[in-house]
């Protein structure tokens, strides 16, 4: 009887220090990281190496900075560079450190009732779309996609209004369905529009050009602001996606052939 009691409670204390032995580190990124497949594959590495398990909560770039100012996060995967420079310049993160990118395409139904693929660039694009009101889904969504967005239309003159001007308050994976069921127009970044490309019949048809650059960078919220945050856990993370292990498999990381994303850190 006194052996199973020893033996019982033995169990229980292995069964609590499992418990106690995963640390949890929340995270808040762009829906685009995670609709493109890429955080299935970074975030183990980490988590086996350092016993902890990333806590993921996939918004718009916007959404994500707030909950890092509200402190609900312990650090942020994001793609907003000015949102992100204003962030750190509030004194609200700390650690901004570049990881990678790929770049934003105009996509839409094959038929190309604009006539958008001809356009000399991506201003001429939206033009084009803005004359011809064929469907345009918007993210309307404060990401850092949306945000590009409103730069571009305002870069090409165009005050983007109407029923052809559709805001639907979602995120990339969502958006890129509406576009399909609607043979519509949208606005993706490469990654995630390659993450989907065998769930819709859409194509990219204007890309190219510096304005169309799409940089993402990883923040710590600053713990001065919130005495909870985990940020000796999120400086591990920051130095493991900047690192060469995390700089490889975003190297490596592809779909159907296609890289998705190009490490920034330490280039190949």
């Amino acid at each position: 009887m006194k052996k199973l009691k020893i033996v019982v409670l033995l169990i229980a204390l292995f069964s609590l220090s499992s418990v106690y032995a995963e640390e949890t580190l929340r995270m808040s990124t762009t829906t685009s990281t995670e609709s493109s497949g890429l955080l299935a594959v970074l975030n183990p590495p980490f988590e086996k190496a350092n016993k902890v398990k990333v806590d993921v909560i996939a918004v718009g770039s916007g959404k994500a900075l707030k909950l890092g100012e509200n402190g609900d996060v312990d650090v942020m995967f994001v793609h907003a560079p000015k949102a992100e420079e204003e962030f750190v310049a509030a004194g609200l993160g700390v650690d901004r450190a570049a990881v990678m990118h790929n770049d934003f395409v105009i996509v839409g139904p094959k038929s190309d009732p604009d006539g958008i693929k001809s356009a000399a660039n991506i201003e001429e694009a939206l033009k084009k779309i803005s004359a011809g009101k064929t469907a345009f889904i918007s993210r309307g969504d404060d990401s850092g996609t949306h945000k590009k967005e409103l730069e571009l239309w305002k870069k090409a003159g165009v005050s983007p209004a109407g029923d052809w001007y559709v805001s639907a308050g979602q995120g990339m994976g969502a958006v890129l369905r509406m576009a399909d069921d609607k043979q519509a127009y949208t606005l993706s970044d490469r990654g995630t529009f390659l993450g989907y490309q065998d769930k819709t019949q859409l194509v990219v048809l204007s890309e190219g050009g510096s304005a169309l650059l799409n940089p993402y960078h990883i923040i710590a919220v600053n713990p001065k602001g919130h005495a909870h945050i985990k940020y000796e856990l999120a400086k591990k993370y920051i130095a493991y996606v900047t690192g060469a292990e995390g700089q490889k498999i975003i190297a490596n990381f592809k779909k159907d052939g296609q890289q998705l994303f190009y490490p920034d850190a330490i280039k190949k």
